[in-house]
């Protein structure tokens, strides 16, 4: 077959067996990386055979990561490099180091490899680099680029394979004599540098206008092929001064974020970036052995858990000592731990200058694969194993994020203000917009960059992860008048929404909606208002252009608003019930949930949702019911009726779930049409301050029961007859309306919903249209 046809014919194969695999795996919901590898492995020269010229294949394969690189830096921009520079070039480096320190200390210690420190060098780099490809691969699917695990992450995958290139440069020097080693770093440095300098320069006087020129045409194939020719161009060049393709074509992107044709040049180069990282995926496949993988699995399955115990144990306590969560320091300990795509440039280059023997090089490699097919499932696992941890009671002040505050304004209010969490730009305007108003707020942040504008600004802010109960707490939410959440996160918005509502049940809470998929999890979840930034775009668009053509500001007013109070339908895209049922279940992986079987006597059979209102009992949130005849409701509106047989996907705390299960036993009141339930507060003036709950005049006459307290943010279920009452505490009585008139004056009111009268719609508020702008 000619040369040429058969680059051809290898090409068409790789793809066509990329997208088998991916699909394969995406039937059984495993990540499509997954399917990739194994289709690579199958057509591999070790496989079936089919491709036995892999080099061709290997060296189109790199555009897959160039393209993944350079799509990455221009997203990541500089302003977003500069949220991380601490961990990164602190961390990084100093992850990179200590992985080689040890490497070489256990090796020296073992007599691994003979004596020569040279060879635990080696090693040592090549397992101090983590996979940039696969780590952002599942970052992308999962949307976590933004979050603070996603951001630390990726500034280490920086550094690291900034690294590469001073590897690379050093590697055949390590049998030299010191000096010579020196001056390989030295020169290697020197380039880096260079190569840097030349970067910001370009960055400023040359990219802008070439890019404008390029626009002005309007041809978007012309504007196609000069950003490919310039991605390319600069990875070509930073290969050729001894660093990586990879390094220059993540700078290559990093220079056009700062353009204002960012987005322009993103949403071109994608459909490229899908394409060839899935070549590349399977070319790492390739390079697999499955019979020498089963020959030696035990030693290589021993190596994969050394390697993952401890790069775990060396990352994760840096990010801690860089004065992250330990939660966010766990998911990053546990996200790098694999070996990098890049090892395999190493161990290559080690197996020619003859560091290591063809058994242990394919060793290297056995491993290296197996590392980079367990990390999606461990970061998918991950939030279960969170759930895990938080169910043990001395584990969960840690996991949860329950950490104080790492600094407080010293003006902060305290109460009838609002919690603003996020002090990114939609989080800026909405406190300018409160502050013009004269509304006292708190802003609640964990970049320390963000923190320094609040203190120049002389904004109250609260410096802290605003998952964490006790920051909340702090931030005064049980005291506020509304708070608004503008978080770019989905997983730290949902669990904000559920601990927030957790310290004040009755909370008026606006969130922003970053995917459209996630607006009806957000309401279940207790949301009052969610805002699609997107969304209200068109709204807004539509308003002005339907007001031209002669629309009475009044009709199209009311139009609009039923539009939101629709939750957006007419704008979102339909959905099968598959579909809802899979993005249900995963975006509730990182929440506590289960499910519930209803008994066949609960008193709450036959109730609509808003009769029962387990979420306003309980605290639990209900998100799925699942009949007897195995119909299934996602997020199930207000007139739903519970049945007998039903299944509950329910979501909360262990003390609110222990809740629900007694609630719809019937062990604790269920209100009925002439009956209602009112949360309570404590304050300093009550007239119950200090008494117990055996001495408040609860007779049996009365039928008022005291069903749950709140406590510190703690739901405590049926509360014993001898507990005191304190400042802040909260009280659930439930009985008739009447009874509960009459002992009202002994409290202070937080709020009363007869359960049998529908809830009014809150008056649209100024947090509400400041988060729809």
């Amino acid at each position: 077959m000619q040369e040429d046809f058969r680059l051809i014919v290898d090409l068409v194969s790789v793809l066509a067996v990329a997208a088998c695999g991916g699909l394969f795996a995406a039937l059984l919901k495993q990540p499509v990386l997954l399917g990739y590898l194994i289709g690579g492995m199958v057509v591999g020269p070790a496989g079936l055979g089919l491709i036995k010229e892999v080099i061709q294949v290997e060296t189109l394969a790199q555009f897959g990561v160039a393209f993944l690189l350079f799509a990455l830096g221009v997203e990541f921009s500089f302003a977003e490099l500069k949220k991380v520079k601490a961990i990164a070039l602190g961390g990084g480096g100093l992850q990179i180091a200590l992985t080689i320190l040890t490497t070489v200390l256990v090796c020296g210690l073992t007599g691994a490899w003979g004596a020569l420190p040279a060879k635990g060098v080696f090693l040592g780099s090549i397992l101090s680099l983590s996979s940039t490809a696969v780590v952002l691969k599942c970052l992308m699917e999962r949307n976590e680029t933004e979050t603070p695990h996603g951001q630390v992450m990726l500034g280490i995958l920086v550094v690291q394979d900034l690294a590469l290139g001073l590897m690379l440069a050093v590697l055949p020097a390590l049998h030299e004599p010191g000096e010579v080693i020196g001056m390989a770093v030295l020169t290697a440095l020197v380039r880096i540098g260079l190569f840097a300098a030349g970067a910001v320069a370009a960055g400023i006087w040359v990219i802008p206008p070439l890019l404008r020129l390029l626009a002005r045409t309007e041809s978007r194939e012309l504007f196609l092929l000069g950003v490919v020719a310039l991605c390319l161009g600069i990875a070509l060049l930073t290969e050729s001064l001894g660093l990586s393709i990879e390094m220059g074509a993540f700078v290559a992107g990093l220079m056009i974020s700062e353009v204002e044709y960012a987005d322009q040049t993103l949403t071109y180069v994608e459909p490229l970036r899908d394409i060839f990282a899935s070549l590349f995926f399977a070319a790492i496949g390739m390079l697999i052995d499955p019979v020498f993988l089963l020959q030696n699995i035990e030693l290589i399955l021993g190596l994969v858990a050394l390697v993952f115990l401890g790069k775990f144990l060396i990352i994760t306590p840096l990010v801690k000592l860089f004065r992250y969560p330990l939660k966010t320091a766990l998911i990053a300990g546990l996200g790098l731990a694999q070996i990098g795509e890049f090892s395999f440039v190493l161990a290559s280059e080690g197996q020619a200058l003859g560091l290591v023997s063809r058994r242990i090089y394919l060793l290297i490699l056995g491993t290296t694969a197996v590392t980079l097919m367990l990390t999606p499932f461990v970061l998918r696992l991950l939030p279960s194993l969170f759930n895990f941890a938080e169910s043990i009671p001395w584990l969960k002040p840690y996991i949860s994020g329950e950490g104080q505050a790492l600094d407080i304004s010293e003006d902060l209010p305290f109460q009838d203000h609002i919690v603003v969490c996020g002090y990114g730009r939609v989080g800026k305007n909405l406190v300018k917009l409160l502050q013009q108003h004269n509304v006292p707020v708190v802003v609640i942040d964990q970049s320390e960059s963000r923190i320094q504008q609040l203190r120049d600004g002389e904004i109250p802010y609260v410096y802290g992860n605003c998952v964490s109960l006790h920051v909340l707490e702090t931030a005064g939410v049980s005291h506020a008048k509304g708070m608004a959440i503008a978080l770019p996160d989905p997983m730290s918005t949902r669990l904000c929404v559920k601990r927030a509502l957790e310290l004040c049940p009755e909370l008026d809470l606006v969130v922003r909606a970053t995917q459209d998929k996630n607006i009806e999890l957000l309401y279940q979840l207790g949301a009052r208002e969610v805002v699609q930034p997107e969304f209200e775009a068109s709204i807004e668009m539509a308003t002005h252009l339907l007001t031209d053509v002669g629309w009475t500001s009044g009709l199209l007013q009311q139009e609009m608003q039923q539009i939101r109070s629709d939750h957006y339908l007419d704008f979102r895209p339909e959905r099968n019930a598959d579909e809802v049922s899979r993005h249900l279940q995963q975006a509730t992986q990182d929440l506590n949930r289960r499910w519930y079987d209803l008994p066949v006597d609960s008193p709450l059979i036959g109730m609509n949702l808003e009769e029962a209102d387990m979420r306003y009992l309980t605290g639990v949130s209900l998100m799925a019911i699942r009949r007897a005849n195995g119909e299934e409701i996602d997020y199930p509106n207000n007139q739903t009726k519970l049945a007998a047989g039903d299944r509950l996907l329910i979501v909360g705390a262990n003390e609110e779930l222990a809740a629900l299960e007694e609630f719809a036993q019937g062990k604790v009141a269920v209100p009925g049409q002439n009956s209602a339930c009112q949360w309570v507060a404590v304050d300093g003036n009550s007239a119950v301050l200090g008494k117990t709950l055996k001495d408040l005049p609860l007779d049996l006459q009365s039928g008022i029961k005291v069903q749950a307290m709140r406590r510190d943010g703690k739901f405590i279920r049926s509360p014993h007859d001898n507990i005191d009452l304190r400042t802040g505490d909260q009280v659930l009585l439930c009985g008739s309306l009447s009874s509960l008139n009459q002992i009202q004056p002994l409290f202070a009111v937080v709020s009363e919903i007869p359960l049998a009268i529908p809830l009014v719609k809150a008056k649209e508020t100024e947090v509400v249209k400041e988060m729809r702008g």
